[in-house]
């Protein structure tokens, strides 16, 4: 069940401990995710294809509310849900926080990933993750998809 790739910060170290133990890379990413579109999904794929798990730390909806006024559109079980369910994610772990350092301090991530609109020094837990030896990447984006144009042109 996608359900199950859901996980809390306490559930997450034994799946993390499983993949390291396996020899595989570890790729974090974090993000909103209201409303899913091919954006994300490109986005998303692109990060997983750096290494060989990719754990997803999801904005919970305060959160969500707290960066973006008048939203999520859609609550953080309905949002984690789609997460869950795309074949390239293979953890969806809620955070709180205004940042997700937490989380990356949880994960200790091979590899940081944000879209290419950020600057590495930018990222949220880069020092973190490059001073253990680790990656912060960033893939580009495919233009013109964000959730604020799809708002935008629905409410039009």
């Amino acid at each position: 069940m996608t359900a199950d790739k859901i996980l809390t910060p306490e559930q997450l170290p034994a799946a993390l401990a499983t993949w390291r133990a396996a020899g595989e890379r570890i790729v974090f990413t974090n993000g909103c995710f209201d409303l899913l579109h091919l954006g994300h999904v490109d986005y998303l794929e692109k990060a997983r294809a750096l290494g060989d798990r990719l754990v997803v730390g999801l904005n919970t909806d305060a959160s969500v509310s707290a960066l973006k006024p008048g939203r999520p559109l859609q609550d953080q079980t309905s949002r984690a849900r789609i997460m869950a369910a795309l074949a390239f994610v293979d953890a969806v772990v809620l955070f709180g926080e205004p940042t997700p350092l937490q989380l990356i301090e949880l994960v200790q991530p091979d590899i940081l990933v944000k879209g290419d609109d950020y600057a590495i020094d930018g990222i949220v837990g880069h020092e973190l993750v490059l001073n253990r030896g680790g990656q912060v990447l960033t893939v580009p984006l495919v233009a013109g998809y964000s959730t604020s144009s799809i708002v935008a042109k629905a409410r039009g």
